[in-house]
């Protein structure tokens, strides 16, 4: 069985991920946890459930969803694990962060890379490594077949999808992507998004304006 606990960070309302299975082994996905209440939260949720955390991973390394890297890698002693295209994504946001209000941030470099196709292992559950570009170079999802369960990032979201218009993105490529590699995944499969609230793949496919089956050409 796997377990899916959301907190919801930062001013950006960012979406942080914490996998675990039942015997506690934990996974942390997208980190945006900045000041001391929010690091407080997750952490006492980690404490209270007994969970070892083991590895830290970015869907990809825009802002909102690396504030909490440093802090993760030093709390729970982990590795940070990003796609390779994501690399100078995430050495950009030390240099933007100040003009963000993101006063004292604290960089932090992957210890390894992510590559589509292959799996990692949250204790004893498997997720498969998909590469959905588009939103951000190296953008990656992860995929949890047992359960149909996808965390997802910024690529699709309840009746949206991730925005395009900064460094890196690439419209049409991310539509192309969410129609190969997630509307393939099983309609009931459950979206876990960057921001807001959980979707399917199922009511996406329908009603979606942008990657639906009414969505404009």
């Amino acid at each position: 069985m796997l377990y899916i606990k959301s907190f919801t960070f930062n001013p950006f309302q960012e979406n942080t991920y914490l996998l675990y299975d039942e015997n506690g082994n934990g996974t942390l996905i997208d980190p945006g946890c900045f000041d001391l209440a929010e690091r407080k939260e997750l952490l006492d949720f980690v404490t209270d459930k007994k969970i070892r955390v083991t590895q830290l991973l970015n869907t990809h390394c825009h802002i909102d969803h690396v504030l909490g890297n440093a802090w993760a890698k030093k709390t729970f002693g982990v590795e940070l694990l990003i796609h390779k295209e994501e690399a100078a994504v995430l050495k950009a946001v030390e240099v933007y962060a100040p003009n963000y209000g993101f006063v004292g941030y604290e960089s932090s470099e992957a210890d390894g890379f992510l590559t589509e196709g292959e799996e990692i292992r949250v204790g004893d559950e498997t997720l498969k490594i998909i590469f959905v570009p588009g939103h951000a170079p190296g953008h990656v999802v992860f995929y949890h077949e047992a359960t149909h369960q996808c965390i997802a990032g910024d690529t699709l979201f309840r009746g949206s999808i991730g925005r395009t218009d900064l460094p890196g993105g690439d419209h049409e490529l991310l539509l192309s992507k969410i129609k190969s590699e997630l509307f393939t995944l099983p309609e009931e499969t459950v979206i876990y998004p960057g921001h807001g609230p959980e979707t399917t793949i199922a009511f996406e496919k329908t009603h979606n304006p942008f990657v639906g089956k009414n969505a404009r050409p």
